[in-house]
């Protein structure tokens, strides 16, 4: 068993137990616990086969964004089971590739449409903020949200924020989570979570699948909160059970209590890396190191020095060679790089850990917005493609806004200020009062970009913004 005992900060409640088959064989799962999760918990690695050299694949973002925990579930391939509630008596099975076509045929709800106000798409940091901000007006969004919990990646932060009061300074983000969740319950906010937006028709329609029901919203107004990806980097053994995504790590401890492993191998040594590597000795994991192929930390000190207290090497001009293991991760290979980057032949060093963690960046989650037309642009600085807007958020696309990482990667304080600029702006068009407050939540943003670490943020800014 995989669990957390004890932790410094969280406490784990757990939920009543229930029973499903896993492959003919009856397994224990919490209630609201995902399929993914309760089978890692309960010692599985492997979860699926890739669909060309049918190697075996385990879980990588946690979150619903990548095909690494596909299964076969009730009978239906291709199913996303991290962010799949688990059930009373489902019948699980891994599946070889794109798997077998279902061998019953699942009856739907008919399909519906609804029309809204306005909708916010992704129920994390900004659009959470968005949906409260329109409250306040008066205003009733709706939230669709593909995973089964509000939140986004605040649910999994069990560190203090920095910045001012306002940006909730020394106040950890499970706790913002926790009010920002229980004022949309408290106010009534209507949300879909375990819900997935699959298309977007503008100028006034989107295309979601709830709970097996096709429903098509319209709406005049969206914000598009979808928030980023995990990024995978190129290396043999990339794939193997084991190599995740930093999130998917906070994810499994932060949220469910499970420990990702027992020996771990930090790859990238910015805020994320180091923040997800003390977090996993606080969970009582055995952090053996952090490299970073940058000649130097890309972190905050404050974060970077909390490892050093307990002893974790974080080594510099380091990348990851190759990662070794039947089945499961086994062995990490690293390599030094010189001022090119070139792998320096002879500084290779073994590492003996059983699980490996991407800290590598993130890529915006602008697929939608694509498929739509929208107007985008590769800027590195924000992490790959973004989305052309305006100061106020609106995109090239009439009426459609954006706010958080999918329109660059920052956080998630940022995030927060953003849905609440995006709900100013809809606002706005909407005939309500709300210039100042826009024009202070700008000047927010701006401030939060000032110094030395938002110099690459403000220049990548710089490209996308419009007038």
């Amino acid at each position: 068993m995989r669990e957390i005992k004890e932790h410094p900060v969280l406490h784990f409640k757990k939920q009543e137990k229930i029973h499903f088959v896993f492959e003919g064989k009856e397994m224990e799962a919490y209630q609201n616990e995902t399929v993914a999760m309760a089978l890692y918990r309960n010692g599985l690695n492997v979860f699926s086969k890739s669909t060309k050299l049918h190697r075996p694949r385990g879980m990588f973002c946690a979150i619903g964004k990548c095909s690494s925990c596909m299964m076969r579930v009730n009978g239906i391939p291709n199913i996303k089971t991290c962010i799949l509630p688990v059930k009373e008596g489902m019948i699980v099975e891994r599946q070889d590739g794109m798997g077998e076509k279902p061998d019953r045929i699942e009856h739907f709800p008919p399909p519906i449409e609804i029309n809204r106000d306005i909708v916010v798409i992704g129920g994390g940091p900004a659009g959470l903020s968005a949906a409260i901000t329109f409250k306040k007006y008066g205003v009733s969004p709706l939230i669709v949200e593909q995973n089964p919990l509000l939140g986004g990646q605040l649910i999994k932060q069990t560190h203090k924020f920095f910045g001012s009061e306002r940006e909730k300074a020394g106040t950890r983000g499970i706790k913002i989570a926790s009010e920002m969740i229980n004022m949309i319950k408290k106010e009534n906010i209507e949300n879909f979570v375990s819900s997935t937006v699959f298309g977007f028709y503008p100028p006034n329609t989107i295309g979601v699948f709830k709970k097996n029901q096709f429903v098509k919203i319209k709406s005049k107004y969206f914000i598009f909160a979808t928030g980023a990806a995990e990024k995978m980097i190129p290396f043999p053994g990339n794939d193997i059970p084991g190599v995740f995504g930093a999130g998917a790590a906070q994810t499994l401890m932060n949220v469910f209590g499970i420990k990702p492993g027992k020996s771990i191998l930090m790859i990238g040594a910015g805020n994320v890396g180091l923040i997800v590597s003390y977090q996993m000795l606080q969970a009582g994991i055995n952090v053996k190191g952090v490299i970073e192929a940058l000649p130097s930390i890309g972190g905050y000190f404050v974060h970077a020095a909390k490892l050093r207290r307990f002893n974790v090497p974080i080594l510099t001009s380091t990348t990851i060679k190759e990662v070794n293991g039947n089945k499961h991760v086994e062995q990490a290979i690293t390599v030094g790089l010189d001022k090119k980057f070139n792998e320096i032949p002879g500084t290779e060093k073994t590492w003996d850990v059983d699980t490996v963690c991407l800290s590598t960046g993130l890529i915006p989650s602008v697929t939608l917005l694509a498929q739509a037309g929208c107007q985008l642009k590769y800027v590195p600085t924000l992490g790959g493609y973004v989305p052309i807007r305006n100061r106020f958020l609106e995109t090239s696309l009439k009426n459609t806004f954006v706010a958080g990482d999918i329109d660059g990667i920052e956080e998630a304080s940022t995030a927060m200020i953003e849905g609440t600029t995006a709900a100013y702006s809809v606002l706005i068009k909407m005939g309500k009062d709300a210039t100042k407050e826009r024009e202070s939540s700008i000047k927010e943003l701006n401030i939060l970009r000032s110094g030395s670490f938002g110099k690459k943020i403000r220049e990548g800014l710089k490209e996308v913004q419009y007038e």
